[in-house]
């Protein structure tokens, strides 16, 4: 690695996904996660020579050497998420921002802030608490000269998954930002209608620092799901016949009829499956067995719950089976490489992907706005 590659920080680092996105071309200074399972697995993958198991409290700005040039946060997204409870910035685990911006804060204070810092979370953090927590962090940022922006970007113009995400990207006042990476406008390919109403109610200081991130549309299609499937797959078994019958019993007319064009495809054919609960004719409400048609998955989700976990269902002819995704298929839907080293609990291994980054979502942004505009910051 050159001496001169841009250097960065990663925070909630988990198994180091945006280190893996950001590529070899980067060289970390800091990681931290309080998880020490996730902590493990980071060390595991990339060393512990620069990682730090402790909550961002604790981390003195001692502890980084020199002025990076990006600051890489996907903090916890469960009180901005539309199944959280709602609690937003103010909430224990997504308030874990405000630590972290209090470690800018002082990096600020020595003139060491990063050139670069990007916030990773979920959609919900342009909607919670009616747009407020979205406005809090545009201004927290634009107290320490930050201009800002934002785009929702899916993981599905990357990997089979769907998986929108919110990246908020702020350069510091030294960043000399290139014409080519500005829209004078939004553009709807990663300037969601929802982005778009968090933009609009910003407080005027704040637009003035407002940016329209341009990143061009990836030049090559996502693989189809069945190229991330393994077979046979490893740390999943398939169900047995009454389990797979189950779930066929419990689908609608609609989705028996997606099942059926599926085996009459002529070869076999690889969908994702949910469960839902739905209501009935008689006012109550039931399990239904659903078939996403799209040959994307769903988003990976941390398995707190069994229904959590998605099922996958591959039909050739007669021959319908069902099974869990496997650890190492969960991985390929973040693009990780098969190199990776996954935990070897199930749980565990599923909990650090569904909790991850989409590496090569990371390095598309990276290639198309985070280092061009590093490239003529002094």
């Amino acid at each position: 690695m050159s001496a001169a590659a841009p250097t960065f920080l990663e925070f909630f680092c988990g198994g180091g996904m945006a280190r893996a996105g950001l590529g070899d071309g980067w060289r970390c200074l800091l990681a931290n996660d309080i998880d020490p399972k996730k902590a493990a697995s980071y060390a595991e993958n990339w060393g512990d020579e620069t990682l730090i198991v402790d909550d961002v409290r604790a981390i003195d700005p001692a502890r980084i050497p020199t002025r990076a040039d990006l600051a890489w946060a996907s903090f916890p997204c469960q009180d901005l998420s539309l199944a959280g409870l709602g609690g937003g910035l103010q909430a224990e685990r997504s308030g874990s921002f405000w630590p972290f911006y209090n470690l800018m804060t002082a990096l600020h204070g020595q003139k060491r802030a990063p050139r670069l810092i990007v916030l990773e979370n979920v959609c919900g953090a342009l909607t919670s608490h009616g747009g407020r927590d979205f406005q809090a962090i545009g201004k927290a940022l634009h107290a320490l000269g930050y201009a800002f922006g934002a785009l929702v970007m899916d993981a599905i113009h990357f990997v089979p998954q769907s998986r929108p995400r919110l990246f908020i990207v702020a350069a510091a006042g030294d960043v000399i930002t290139p014409k080519s990476v500005l829209e004078t406008g939004p553009n709807p390919l990663w300037h969601s209608a929802s982005l778009i109403t968090a933009h609009n109610k910003l407080h005027a200081e704040l637009k003035a620092v407002w940016r329209w991130w341009r990143v061009p549309a990836p030049s090559a299609p996502p693989p189809p799901l069945s190229a991330i499937l393994q077979d046979p797959p490893t740390g999943v078994t398939w169900d047995a016949p009454e389990k797979t019958a189950k779930l066929i019993a419990q689908m609608s007319d609609v989705n028996r009829a997606k099942l059926k064009q599926m085996q009459q495809a002529g070869h076999p054919v690889a969908r994702t499956l949910y469960r839902r609960t739905r209501p009935d004719a008689d006012g109550g409400r039931h399990v239904r067995t659903e078939i996403r048609q799209d040959d994307v998955a769903g988003c990976l989700r941390t398995p707190a719950g069994g229904s959590s976990r998605q099922t996958l269902l591959i039909a050739d002819g007669d021959k319908v089976r069902t099974r869990l995704l496997s650890p190492r298929e969960t991985a390929r839907l973040m693009g990780l490489p098969d190199s990776y080293r996954l935990p070897a609990r199930y749980n565990d291994a599923y909990h650090l992907t569904g909790d991850g980054l989409v590496a090569p979502l990371i390095r598309h942004l990276a290639a198309h706005l985070l280092e061009p505009l590093l490239s003529n910051t002094p």
